[in-house]
């Protein structure tokens, strides 16, 4: 059966920052606030239960901003944010514009709280670039669960065998092959044509 639908992640695949350690490398200059500090006191804590959808992040970010950050408004800091974690792939989107002109879908399979996954939706357009998008705090559960897996096949209506995943993280990638789908490791070496090709010459 060939592949009826292509699933990307979108950090690490389509969005790829240049600087190695990410958006937050000039965090501390630009905005005053230490990377480390923000780890600690925001990500470690609350993110998991942001991106299952069980907290809003700007409830969790605000008490935290007025604590370690006073002079940083939670509206400035998640501008800052956005707008750094928005290098696009070009030549990857490209190579969706045109299997999507050949008939292939393209969706998106990424772990995302709300506001960034309308920011990746309404401001970089992906609402427009891509056929669906599935994010963690939507789907109630992240990568590399089961579930999340489960949750867009039953969204969607693919099984399992019409799907080709790619991913940076191979955990990500090893939890979609043993749900049933075709899954690749993104390292951003390879044509997505050319991930494509592998799977179909098996097929």
């Amino acid at each position: 059966m060939p592949i009826r639908v292509v699933m990307l992640d979108v950090d690490g695949v389509l969005i790829v920052h240049p600087e190695p350690r990410g958006w937050s490398v000039n965090l501390e200059h630009d905005l005053g606030l230490s990377p480390v500090r923000l780890q600690e006191a925001f990500f470690t804590p609350h993110w998991h239960d942001i991106i299952q959808g069980k907290a809003d992040s700007r409830d969790r970010l605000t008490p935290v901003l007025a604590e370690i950050a006073p002079h940083l408004p939670c509206d400035t800091f998640i501008d800052y944010w956005f707008r750094n974690d928005s290098h696009l792939n070009a030549p990857l989107l490209a190579e969706v514009a045109t299997l999507r002109a050949q008939g292939l879908p393209v969706h998106l399979a990424t772990v995302q709280e709300h506001e960034r996954a309308r920011y990746l939706r309404d401001v970089l357009n992906f609402g427009t670039l891509f056929d669906g998008l599935h994010y963690a705090a939507d789907l109630g559960v992240p990568k590399p669960h089961p579930d999340f897996y489960r949750a867009i096949e039953a969204r969607t209506g693919f099984a399992p065998g019409d799907i080709f995943f790619a991913d940076d993280k191979q955990e990500n990638v090893n939890a979609a092959r043993v749900q049933g789908w075709h899954a690749a490791l993104w390292t951003g070496c390879d044509r997505l044509a050319d991930l494509l090709a592998e799977v179909d010459s098996l097929l």
